[in-house]
């Protein structure tokens, strides 16, 4: 809706409807999704106290810094409105709707959509969880988007938030702009769904596993890791001997979404076992989109040693699985086989040489 005011001089002035470039959060099932670089690096507190320190974290030339406000890093809970926000965006971009990084939520949807309850206490800490997250300041060399961002930024730049009127006070709705990092990767479709039952994982160390797995083993038949390097990437505070202990826990009680998990104590590796739950019933297709040649010769430089013609085929697959088109189709190929080449050098986990 467009309406008309005049300025100081009697001309029409056409004036936007305040709400034009608002995104209103309104899918009761959308799929659950996340940005990967969050789930590849440990963004989050994993602790559910306060954590105040300044955390940095480097891997195979790549770096986080996280600083949190004096109210404490943004938690893994607290990425609970993150993902609501994702994953209602996603829904829009593939039905071809308009989004923006300005989204309102309807605070009842996003605490029942994150399996949450609705009392008094849950939207007190729902509008603290929105505190942490624009307390938080990351800097980081990580790409999103295609773009390489060595500067600072928050999660979101900024939230609002309506609270009914009365003795309860309880919020109505909220309202976030995400920031460029975030949208930017939500548009170039760097995302993973994440299972139904991501939000009943309690722990939060099994949230953080669950998201390694799906990033790591996504739809691999298995993926190994050293326990020392799933400590360093879970980004968790917990001593060696507390962590090997949760992860013994994990291992004996069997119930990650996705994926078991098995401990091979002599040799210190954690193993994750496609359990087949991602396999829909109905194989989707490959994306059968056209790939400029020169990419192979690029892809190649970045994957040596490697069939870049059998990469193009599980790059293919998994753009028909998680459902992606991609904009820039040579970029993308040549990020795949990068990604793949390095995930075979951190984890040591013999894939085969196609």
């Amino acid at each position: 809706m467009v309406t008309d005011t005049t300025n100081r001089s009697g001309q029409l002035l056409p004036e936007r409807h305040p709400q034009h470039d608002l995104f209103i959060c309104d899918v009761a099932d959308a799929i659950l999704k996340d940005v990967m670089a969050q789930m590849e690096h440990p963004f989050y507190s994993l602790s559910k106290k306060p954590e105040t320190n300044i955390r940095r974290y480097e891997h195979n030339g790549y770096w986080l810094q996280v600083t949190p406000s004096v109210k404490g890093l943004a938690t893994i809970y607290d990425k609970d409105i993150l993902i609501y926000c994702i994953s209602q965006v996603m829904h829009k971009l593939k039905n071809n709707e308009p989004v923006s990084r300005r989204v309102r939520i309807n605070s009842r949807d996003l605490l029942i959509f994150t399996n949450r309850g609705t009392s008094g206490r849950d939207y007190m800490a729902l509008q603290e969880a929105l505190e942490r997250i624009r307390g938080t300041t990351i800097s980081t060399n990580i790409r999103t988007g295609q773009e390489e961002q060595i500067d600072t930024f928050g999660l979101i730049e900024s939230s609002s938030i309506r609270r009914k009127h009365g003795l309860d006070g309880r919020l109505l709705w909220c309202e976030i702009t995400l920031s460029e990092w975030i949208f930017n990767a939500i548009q170039a479709q760097e995302v993973l769904t994440l299972h139904k039952d991501y939000f009943r994982l309690r722990k939060p160390l099994e949230r953080r596993i669950y998201e390694l797995a799906r990033k790591h083993c996504g739809q691999q038949d298995y993926w190994k890791i050293s326990l020392g390097l799933l400590l360093k990437k879970t980004g968790s505070q917990s001593p060696d001997k507390r962590f090997r202990q949760m992860v013994r826990d994990l291992a004996e009680h069997d119930h990650l979404p996705d994926y078991r998990v098995t401990f091979d104590e002599d040799e210190d590796m954690v193993i994750f076992t496609n359990r087949g739950s991602m396999i829909s019933a109905v194989p989707l297709p490959s994306w059968d989109g056209h790939l400029d040649p020169e990419a192979f010769h690029d892809a190649r430089q970045v994957a040596p040693g490697w069939d870049i013609y059998r990469l193009e085929e599980e790059w293919r697959k998994w753009l028909g699985e998680n459902e992606i088109e991609p904009k820039h189709p040579e970029r993308h190929f040549i990020k795949f086989c990068r990604s793949w080449a390095e995930r075979r050098s951190d984890t040591q986990m013999r894939i085969p040489t196609f």
